[in-house]
């Protein structure tokens, strides 16, 4: 059956925290695979970084994939079709217009671009060279999500939804970084909204609108955040449709609880537990004594269903995904601008 399977070969760009849990992913073996997957290259900063990147959590890859000391030397390999871009934020929009020039698939950490502007720019080159580009906004793709998005709006478990609360909350130790960090530089994209917020951002979207993209309702933003050392530590907005609403938060100075997420319908609510970009479990609410808890097993930490999609996608010939197109991509960032117009976080590429 393996065999069968569509194969692609991907080259990693960058070799921090983010590549490593998603290269590892790769690796898993598991029962509900739909593709295979080859690491074939690692490009980093230096090569020094990329050996001691494979030596730690590519070892037993088979075959070891070729090192290299820049991310020009990935996009060149003729051996590579897909490219996974792990680097910060504001690298994003260049590591990937680098890599579609050499007409190269691409899948993009979120958030995707610094800005919607820039998003669009990608999006183009992608359109005019003919290949597939996708933000890895990885949480859409767990079986958990799919299920959970069939129970809410083709089977209403719980009548209309009317109001979703999302939060992610995590502890970064901001003030004990320096100026050069990715979370403190304004210039790397630093801030609670494009690394964490993004997350509650959508749960919010996918709960309260069936559409996608173009096809969603655009609701009404209200929002605030927090600003020290002019990044935004902590943002909050509010989405206002006809008749429904959801509250959205996120903060990088307190750690959040379990469940992060309540959405509530004129039957009953859900809630769904775990952690806000990785959840684990979620239970519907019906009455005092009526419950049903959903949970979902997963062997790695859930990288390799996005991947999947990939290769899938890749081997159809599609330039986008269903679940993850270039519209959605481009919405989450117009909100996410918005909020930012209204709390006052900025960032340097936002005059360009």
């Amino acid at each position: 059956m393996a065999a069968e399977l569509p194969t692609v070969r991907w080259g990693i760009i960058a070799t921090g925290l983010i590549s490593s849990w998603f290269v590892k992913d790769l690796m898993v073996e598991r029962t509900d695979k739909r593709a295979n997957h080859i690491i074939k290259a690692v490009g980093s900063s230096s090569q020094q970084k990329g050996t001691e990147f494979v030596q730690k959590h590519l070892s037993a890859a088979s075959p070891i994939p070729v090192i290299y000391g820049s991310y020009e030397e990935v996009y060149n390999d003729p051996n590579v079709d897909v490219v996974y871009i792990g680097t910060p934020h504001a690298f994003h929009k260049q590591n990937c217009l680098d890599a579609i020039k050499h007409g190269k698939h691409v899948l993009c950490e979120k958030a995707f671009t610094i800005n919607s502007a820039e998003a669009r720019e990608v999006f183009e080159a992608a359109k005019e060279k003919g290949v597939f580009v996708m933000e890895a906004m990885w949480t859409r793709f767990f079986p958990l999500t799919r299920k959970l998005l069939t129970l809410l709006h083709s089977e209403k478990v719980i009548g209309d939804v009317r109001r979703v609360f999302c939060d992610f909350a995590m502890d970064q130790k901001i003030a004990s970084l320096g100026p050069e960090s990715r979370l403190k530089n304004p210039a790397l994209g630093a801030g609670s909204l494009l690394d964490i917020g993004i997350y509650s951002l959508t749960w919010a979207l996918l709960c309260l609108d069936t559409g996608l993209g173009e096809q969603a309702e655009k609701p009404k933003i209200a929002a605030m955040q927090t600003l020290i050392d002019e990044i935004d530590t902590t943002s909050s907005a509010l989405l206002l449709y006809p008749g429904r609403q959801g509250v959205v938060t996120c903060s990088t100075l307190v750690k959040g609880r379990s469940p992060f997420c309540r959405i509530e319908g004129s039957e009953g609510s859900i809630e769904i537990e775990g952690f806000t970009s990785c959840p684990q479990a979620f239970t519907i609410h019906k009455g005092d004594n009526d419950t049903k808890k959903y949970e979902f097993e997963k062997p790695g930490m859930g990288f390799f269903w996005e991947a999947d999609a990939v290769a899938l996608d890749i081997t159809a010939g599609k330039t986008q995904d269903n679940i993850m197109p270039w519209s959605e991509t481009v919405r989450v960032l117009e909100i996410m601008d918005e909020i930012r117009r209204q709390g006052g976080a900025k960032f340097p590429q936002d005059a360009a």
